[in-house]
């Protein structure tokens, strides 16, 4: 037993000075430290286990001696029941920093999700409605909140108000909140199920998209009138009018022809190599050209430190909105995207060309798999083949656009 000390009063202890230990009274073991510096603290040498031990039980004179004893005591009565209240105090500590390095609010979870995903994503266009939809829907209710505390209300509370008059919307928000929260359940910032998962449990609380929305698709110019619209296309001034005609005319995506440089193309094979990372399948594009689609190419400027090919006046990638006006001073309702819809009903219903040479052009993945695995090639020169009969029809004469292209069994 630690011999028991006179019992100190505050005020002999606060007239202490020099540097050294000074056993108090009161507790066992319990003594006030000065080191050389001048800093004052209580210490409680005590024996845990085999060995002896000095734990520190906070500075003078934020701890009074009275709290100073009474620390001394309950450390005294953990060892007494079997514990280390030095090991427990570590362990505290430690809980305490893991619990502060996992808590990382939503908000912060979503932005570190985008950033280690955007490499997989086709343009920064996917990234920028990711960052809207979440920022718009989702960061008002559960943004400041811990991801380890976001549950089902308030993942209810953001889809409720917007599942039935913004379906698609809030579908996409869903399946984003979904995405980052699993991320966030990898990098063991939460634990338990997730709340936005759809199959088996918001499939029980909210009603099934198909049943409450109808599909939209992206409108479409009638394949009789698109002749006279690449007419009307082609007498057009302007990088953004060329850009429109050569999506047309390759039944490219408006984001593929925007962002396409000088050195995706090989004029001597009549070739464009669209690189994987900037398709949506994320697999290598070989678009044959022709001469009307080689001839715009042609024509352009290059700009200076511009490696677009459709540069925008600074140089940059054109905006996909500059490709919309051109349809909207046109008086045109559709969008880029419906000009592809156009080729494949041209496709289907004006030529023999087989289904799947029109999926590959339009560079759609086949949903079967068996399919798709028999199927390697590309097809490139049948396509070549189509391409240059997609051509022609654009430029017959709008009195004979009705007629239907006929393909003998050797270009099909």
């Amino acid at each position: 037993m630690p011999k028991i000390a006179r019992e100190l009063s505050a005020m002999e202890i606060n007239r202490l000075k020099a540097p050294g230990l000074v056993s108090v009274g009161g507790v066992p073991g319990l003594s006030f430290q000065i080191t050389p510096t001048g800093a004052r603290s209580w210490i409680l040498r005590v024996k845990i286990g085999t060995k002896r031990r000095d734990m520190g039980l906070g500075p003078f004179p934020g701890v009074t001696l009275a709290q100073a004893r009474e620390k001394a005591r309950q450390a005294r009565e953990t060892i007494d029941q079997g514990h280390d209240p030095i090991l427990n105090r570590e362990r505290a500590r430690s809980e305490l920093r893991a619990a502060q390095a996992s808590a990382i609010t939503f908000e912060d979870a979503a932005d570190k999700f985008i950033q280690n995903k955007k490499a997989e994503w086709s343009n920064e266009k996917h990234a920028s409605q990711w960052v809207a939809t979440l920022e718009t829907y989702a960061f008002p209710v559960s943004g400041k909140l811990h991801v380890q505390d976001v549950h089902d209300a308030h993942i209810l509370k953001i889809l409720e108000p917007i599942w039935a008059t913004k379906t698609e919307t809030a579908t996409r928000v869903r399946g984003r909140i979904e995405n980052v929260l699993d991320w966030a359940a990898a990098k063991k910032y939460r634990k338990g199920e997730n709340p936005a998962r759809w199959r088996g449990h918001l499939d029980k609380l909210l009603p099934a998209p198909k049943k409450i929305t109808k599909v939209e698709h992206h409108p479409a110019v009638p394949v009789d009138d698109i002749a006279s619209v690449y007419s009307s296309l082609k007498a057009r001034k302007g990088v953004a009018a060329r850009a429109l005609e050569f999506t047309l005319l390759t039944a490219a995506r408006s984001g593929e022809v925007r962002g396409a440089t000088w050195a995706e193309f090989d004029f001597d094979k009549s070739l464009w190599v669209i690189p994987a990372e900037r398709m949506k399948a994320r697999v290598e594009h070989r678009v044959p050209l022709t001469e009307s689609a080689a001839d715009i190419l042609r024509a352009l400027p290059r700009p200076d430190g511009s490696e677009f090919v459709f540069a925008a006046p600074r140089g940059g990638q054109l905006s996909d909105m500059s490709l919309t006006a051109v349809m909207r001073r046109m008086e045109l309702t559709e969008v880029p995207h419906g000009l592809r819809s156009t080729f494949r009903d041209w496709a289907a219903e004006r030529t023999n060309f087989p289904r799947d040479l029109a999926e590959k052009a339009l560079a759609h993945t086949l949903e079967s798999k068996v399919e798709s695995s028999y199927q390697r090639g590309d097809m490139l020169e049948k396509r070549r083949v189509m391409m240059a009969a997609w051509a022609k029809f654009l430029a017959t004469p709008v009195t004979k656009a009705c007629n239907i292209t006929t393909l003998t069994r050797h270009a099909a």
